[in-house]
């Protein structure tokens, strides 16, 4: 209940930020976040970085130096218990998918996933963190 209520609060604030359009979701971008976290779950760098935007690959040159990044930076990413998909904005020409994950301490995350075409392919360009409401009384 408590992420239902989550999603809605991060869903309602969302309709209110400057110069962003909430599309139509894009399974084809769901499936490359969603396949670059299963690969995550196994620990699959090489796989994961596949999903990566070039100029991620070039900024972090190895799959290995991709995979501790993740894991310092991002570990409910890494190791989620929970992904849901929320919006998916066209944001000053950029597509963001906004991705809600649980940690396995039941923390909740929210993240914006900005995505490319590559050759015809969606692809990971970035990951930010999003700032969490303030949901208490």
């Amino acid at each position: 209940m408590r992420k239902i209520i989550l999603v809605l609060v991060l869903s309602f604030f969302g309709q209110f930020a400057a110069a962003q359009d909430v599309i139509a979701p894009d399974k084809g971008i769901e499936g490359v976040i969603q396949n670059q976290i299963d690969a995550f779950l196994l620990d699959d760098f090489e796989q994961a970085f596949q999903y990566a935007a070039p100029s991620i690959q070039q900024l972090f040159g190895t799959p290995d130096n991709f995979g501790t990044m993740v894991r310092n930076g991002y570990p409910m990413v890494w190791r989620p218990e929970d992904v849901d998909f929320a919006d998916l904005r066209k944001i000053q020409g950029n597509l963001w998918q906004k991705v809600i994950v649980t940690d396995q301490a039941g923390q909740v995350f929210a993240l914006d996933y900005k995505m490319v075409r590559v050759d015809g392919f969606w692809r990971i360009a970035a990951v930010q963190l999003l700032p969490m409401p303030d949901l208490s009384a």
